[in-house]
């Protein structure tokens, strides 16, 4: 179950963001802050905040729209870049049936660790789901190693393809990364990706990767309020 935050009022705006747990991003990334203010945490780097506990719409949303197309298959199998709070997982959980299995890799190994304990019950726990194993590693690493290993592959890996908070995640939306992706998965898997903005550029090289491509607009938030983030929909095709 996912648990959708209130509209927090006027007071709990004015109070100050209390600094909960640090942690270095690998490849001299910058180091990751989790600040949590009354029932809302934030999660931020030097150049900004990557995520709040108040705007997950879109996340829950790139789960929802990539299991749409393939939950109904035996035994699917899901590779979800990038943990954040957990919403993305949990609502690849609620869309996928009993026999689905959902690999998660995350680079920083503090963001686990905060998913199994204060940030756990913001999802809904969704790392106690049997069906959920969770690799400590890039994403990268696990689409190179796999080859039509998965039914689907979501990617919520730092801002999207202009990404700010590590220059390693470059490669995944480059055409080397594409391509890694595309031969990691099934025929007819999709490839769904978040990003807080369109790019055009980036829609080229995934027609170019061999993609069909579906672009989908969604609010940040699930009460359809908040800024609007950019979702791709890319299929392997057969």
């Amino acid at each position: 179950m996912i648990i959708e935050e209130a509209e927090p009022s006027f007071e709990v705006f004015m109070i100050p963001w209390e600094l909960i747990d640090r942690a270095q991003v690998p490849g001299h990334g910058g180091e990751l802050r989790l600040y949590r203010r009354a029932g809302e945490f934030s999660i931020r780097l030097a150049a900004g905040e990557l995520m709040n506990s108040r705007a997950h719409g879109s996340e829950d949303a790139l789960a929802e729209l990539a299991c749409a197309g393939i939950a109904d298959r035996p035994c699917p199998r899901v590779l979800i870049g990038g943990l954040g709070m957990g919403y993305t997982t949990a609502a690849a959980l609620h869309r996928l049936g009993a026999e689905a299995q959902v690999l998660v890799a995350e680079l920083v190994p503090a963001v686990v660790k905060w998913n199994r304990g204060c940030l756990g019950a913001l999802a809904g726990h969704p790392l106690q789901d049997a069906r959920v194993s969770v690799c400590e590693a890039d994403v990268a690493q696990v689409l190179q190693a796999e080859q039509r290993a998965f039914d689907a592959i979501l990617l919520d890996v730092d801002n999207g393809p202009e990404g700010f908070s590590r220059k390693g995640n470059d490669w995944l939306y480059a055409r080397a990364g594409l391509a890694a992706a595309f031969a990691a998965l099934r025929p007819a898997g999709v490839l769904a990706v978040w990003s807080a903005g369109p790019d055009w550029a980036f829609v080229r090289r995934l027609h170019q990767a061999g993609f069909s491509v579906n672009e989908v607009r969604v609010r940040a938030r699930a009460s359809n309020k908040g800024g609007r983030h950019t979702i791709w929909l890319a299929g392997r095709g057969s």
